[in-house]
């Protein structure tokens, strides 16, 4: 069960209002729609998910980034003439 994931949603919905079994059910209810969990049984993405924020947390302690920056995607001159050209065409 991802453990970090439970104590996100109960302190969520704790802050909502709800307690005890309403609670309970809310939590389980929401891990199970994700599909983080399939009934009481912890499905292959929500071990998935437990790892990546095991790996995460454990970089933050490390004071790395927690994950590569991806490059912003780069417009080249074609691209954009041909844009322009598209235009020029309907006026």
């Amino acid at each position: 069960m991802p453990k970090f994931l439970e104590q996100k949603l109960k302190a969520e919905y704790a802050a909502k209002g709800k307690k005890g079994k309403a609670l309970a059910r809310a939590v389980f209810g929401t891990m199970n729609a994700i599909g983080a969990m399939r009934g009481n049984k912890v499905t292959a993405k929500g071990e998935q998910m437990q790892a990546k924020h095991d790996m995460e947390s454990h970089t933050a302690e490390q004071g790395e980034p927690k994950r590569k920056q991806r490059r912003p995607a780069m417009v080249t001159e074609s691209h954009a003439y041909h844009w322009k050209s598209r235009e020029n065409i309907r006026n």
